[in-house]
């Protein structure tokens, strides 16, 4: 696969494209990147057999180089980059997106603005939100104000010695995920993901198009009580709760069977 670029509004993004068909877009969590995701859930698989695979770098993230301004990595900017994606590889009929916790987020948010973009939406891990997101929002302004201080390791530090416990999925692996952020503009992203939430709850409900959750469990970044909101808030939604690592591990199966 080629690595594409897109310019955006203060920032490079790099993405990659495989297969070809109906599009399948990945988008990926804070502090992660394309590749990292693939621990989580590799789509690469699903590609060819009429579906076309987009993954990229969010801005800030992997290989996609943005400004130093927290305003630039708020889920609704990120949602304007995912929309002009779409445009930039062409998708001019509706796609299936599949994001991860910051992918979720700004999946949710371009699609109660342009739902009809969309055919079918994949939320894996919903974070934070509304009632939730505060106590979280300040967990990032945290991390941004020790790496900023006191750099790389001592932000390691402080993560590897908290009492947040990696949840039950990631712990049975053996993953200790890398964080995948530009060294220069860390900070602003975390800050930048301390200023989002999720659309609004009515806004949510709103939307008329076949989603999946994929939450798992022991996560207070990524807590069950957002995933089963989202599920009362959508009419046509499926639910499915990774309890362990054999949970988590059918997650692409799922994702293939629901894409159809």
């Amino acid at each position: 696969m080629t690595d594409l670029t897109l310019a955006r509004a203060g920032a490079t993004l790099h993405y990659d494209i495989d297969g070809d068909g109906r599009t399948v877009l990945q988008a990926h969590g804070l502090t992660s990147s394309r590749e990292a995701d693939l621990e989580l859930l590799d789509l690469r698989p699903l590609a060819g057999d009429g579906r076309r695979l987009v993954r990229y770098d969010a801005a800030g993230h992997g290989r996609s180089a943005g400004p130093d301004d927290p305003e630039r990595y708020r889920w609704t900017t990120l949602a304007d980059d995912l929309l002009a994606l779409l445009d930039a590889v062409g998708a001019t009929e509706p796609v299936d997106a599949v994001g991860i916790s910051m992918g979720t987020g700004t999946i949710l948010t371009a699609a109660v603005r342009h739902p009809e973009r969309f055919r079918r939406l994949v939320l894996a891990l919903p974070p934070t939100a509304w009632e939730t997101r505060a106590p979280q929002a300040g967990i990032y302004r945290q991390m941004a104000d020790v790496l900023e201080a006191q750099g790389w390791e001592a932000l390691m530090t402080l993560m590897a010695t908290s009492t947040l416990t990696l949840p039950p999925v990631l712990a049975e692996r053996g993953v200790t995920p890398e964080p995948q952020l530009q060294p220069d503009t860390a900070p602003a992203v975390l800050r930048g993901a301390a200023l989002s939430d999720l659309p609004a709850p009515d806004d949510i409900a709103a939307l008329r198009l076949p989603v999946l959750l994929l939450p798992w469990t022991g996560d207070p970044g990524h807590p069950l009580s957002t995933a089963d909101r989202l599920h009362e808030l959508i009419a046509d939604s499926e639910l499915f709760v990774a309890e362990n690592a054999a949970d988590a591990d059918t997650w692409r199966d799922r994702v293939d069977a629901f894409l159809g």
